[in-house]
């Protein structure tokens, strides 16, 4: 079994049980770079919001129940799992669920769930504030931060393919459009799903571009590597030679991801944080200590931001 270190980072949204992603198999122990996080359960007098999006995806419901804490709203999602699943996402809750099961088995399950969806909600909407996370960045003019810089987002691209991006994606400027092929109508979910998956494209290319620069520059190349979407970590590197990196990382500036990936290469001859290690990451990347400065105060949980 793979011992795993990794880099504590923190995600989009909390699913009810959460397993870091493997390469093909079950790895062991991780060691992350990780943010702290402060939970706390709310006080019963503590209402929390839990209001409609401001659009639903298709088929999709919102529904309200009550509970000893409080009534709940949720979305309910119909699909072909097996069993129920709880989701805190920038829409609030989301309850997916198979067509088989009955409103009533849900709603048990949510009451059931009920301190913990007020917990976790309270968390998230209180780093969203923090951040000034606004839904008004999902439409055409609204703004996303894409290599340290904020990128304007526009819709009613006439062209057959769902991005372009005006100007140079590998060195971005304040003001350059993303243009996207979706109707100006388009709910924010859609514009929110095409937007991510540009950025996860130009993740994963901007991200072997920087491990290739490293290999050349110091001899160091993981056997693998991926793009990750946990919720706490930024990345991770297991005994293999494997290594994840959070894709959202693609928000900051490219000298955040640099000390994110030298990170991980410095497990690859220290699994653990020790002096070694630490001497491992300065070689690699000497001015580390802002970007694990810079990190330690954000939580990508709520990206995008900047």
């Amino acid at each position: 079994m793979a011992k795993t270190e990794q880099l504590p980072l923190f995600d989009a949204g909390y699913a009810l049980s959460e397993t870091p992603a493997a390469f093909g198999g079950t790895l062991g122990p991780t060691h992350d770079l990780i943010t702290p996080s402060r939970h706390s359960t709310p006080n019963r007098s503590t209402q929390i919001k839990t209001e409609p999006p401001p659009s639903l995806p298709p088929g999709a419901k919102w529904r309200e129940i009550d509970t000893p804490h409080q009534a709940i709203g949720f979305t309910l999602v119909r699909s072909k799992r097996r069993s129920i699943g709880l989701q805190i996402t920038d829409d609030g809750l989301r309850v997916t669920a198979p067509q088989w099961v009955g409103l009533g088995q849900i709603d048990d399950a949510v009451v059931q769930k009920a301190a913990w969806i007020l917990s976790k909600l309270a968390h998230y909407q209180n780093r969203k504030q923090r951040l000034a996370m606004a839904q008004t960045q999902w439409r055409g003019g609204g703004q996303i931060a894409y290599l340290g810089r904020q990128i304007t987002l526009a819709l009613g691209h006439p062209g057959t393919a769902p991005h372009q991006f005006e100007g140079n994606d590998l060195q971005p400027a304040p003001g350059n459009v993303l243009h996207l092929n979706l109707p100006t109508h388009a709910d924010h979910t859609r514009i929110r799903d095409s937007v991510d998956t540009w950025l996860q494209a130009r993740a994963r290319h901007w991200f072997g571009l920087r491990l290739d620069d490293f290999h050349a520059k110091f001899g160091v190349m993981p056997k693998q590597w991926r793009l990750s979407a946990a919720a706490t970590r930024w990345g991770s590197c297991n005994s293999a030679g494997h290594i994840m990196l959070n894709w959202r990382l693609v928000h900051f500036e490219p000298a955040i991801i640099d000390y994110v990936i030298a990170h991980e290469l410095a497990h690859l001859r220290f699994m653990n944080h020790s002096r070694d290690f630490w001497q491992e990451v300065e070689r690699l990347c000497p001015p580390f200590k802002s970007a694990r400065d810079f990190l330690r105060g954000h939580d990508p949980a709520s990206l995008p931001l900047l």
